[in-house]
C-alpha cells in the first residue's frame, strides 16, 4: 500500500505547492492517486492554515478529497498539537458529521487510548502512530486495543539520513514480530528517502507527500505530490 500524505503540519511558506484548501487538497490528492497513491493521510486546516479538528474543516476536507478519488481511503490526523486538550479532542471527534475512513492516533500523545476508542466508537479505523524514540511502542503492545487498529505508522523520528535506518529497524524490533496488524514505515526529511526504501526492500505499507519530505529522491525540490508518489511508485515497482 502506498499512502499519500498530502500536507501534514506544513504550510505554503515551507513550500507553495502544500494543500491548504479543500480544493486544494482534492486537487492534489487527485493526481497522487493518478500516479500511484492508494490510500490518503491529510491535515485538514483551518482558512489560515492550521491544522484543526474543527467538525466543518474536517467535513469539508474529507467530502472534498472524497469526491476527487471516489473509492479511496482517506483518513486525518488527530495529532495533539491541533487541539492538546485529550478531552476536547474526544469531543470533537465525536461531533464529525463526515467520518474519515480512517485517522491516526499517535500513542505518546495523552489521552491516546481515550481518542482511540472515540474513533472505534464511531467506526473509524484507527492508524497507530508509534514513534521511535519515546514510549509510544510499549505503550501500545501494553494497550487493550493492540489488535483493534487498521494499521501501525511506524514514524521514525531521526531525520539523520545515515543514522535512521538503525532507528527504524529498532523502531520496529520494539514493535516486535507479533503484531498482528499491517506496519507502515516512514521518516521524514532527510530520512524520508532511505526509510522508504527499507519499507519497500521488506515488503511493508509506505507513504511519501509534502507532509514527510520536499525534495526528490536525487536532491532536486520536489513540485508536487503527485512528483512524490511517481518517484515513489518506481522504487516499489523496483524492489519487486
Amino acid at each position: 500500500m502506498l499512502q499519500v500524505c498530502p500536507n501534514g503540519a506544513r504550510d505554503q511558506s515551507a513550500c507553495p505547492s502544500v494543500p491548504i484548501s479543500p480544493a486544494e487538497l482534492a486537487a492534489a490528492v487527485r493526481e497522487a492517486v493518478a500516479a500511484g497513491a492508494t490510500d490518503v493521510h491529510l491535515h485538514p486546516k483551518t482558512p489560515e492554515g492550521a491544522d484543526t479538528l474543527d467538525p466543518d474543516c474536517v467535513a469539508a476536507a474529507v467530502t472534498a478529497v472524497r469526491e476527487a478519488v471516489p473509492g479511496v481511503p482517506v483518513g486525518v490526523t488527530t495529532g495533539a498539537w491541533a487541539m492538546p486538550d485529550p478531552r476536547r479532542r474526544v469531543k470533537l471527534i465525536r461531533s464529525w458529521p463526515v467520518l474519515p475512513d480512517h485517522a491516526s492516533v499517535n500513542w505518546h500523545e495523552e489521552g491516546a487510548e481515550a481518542v482511540a476508542e472515540a474513533l472505534l466508537e464511531r467506526g473509524v479505523g484507527i492508524e497507530a502512530g508509534i514513534f521511535s524514540g519515546t514510549r509510544a511502542a510499549s505503550r501500545f503492545l501494553a494497550s487493550p486495543l493492540v489488535d483493534c487498529v487498521l494499521r501501525v505508522l511506524a514514524e521514525v523520528t531521526d531525520t539523520a539520513p545515515r543514522t535512521a535506518l538503525a532507528a527504524a529497524r529498532l523502531l520496529l524490533g520494539e514493535l516486535g514480530d507479533a503484531l498482528r496488524a499491517p506496519i507502515l514505515l516512514h521518516a521524514e526529511d532527510g530520512a524520508a528517502w532511505p526509510v522508504f526504501g527499507l519499507a519497500a526492500e521488506l515488503g511493508l505499507d509506505a507513504r511519501i507527500g509534502l507532509e514527510d519530505v520536499l525534495e526528490l529522491p536525487d536532491g532536486t525540490p520536489a513540485t508536487t505530490n503527485a512528483e512524490l508518489v511517481r518517484a515513489a511508485h518506481a522504487i516499489l515497482s523496483a524492489s519487486h
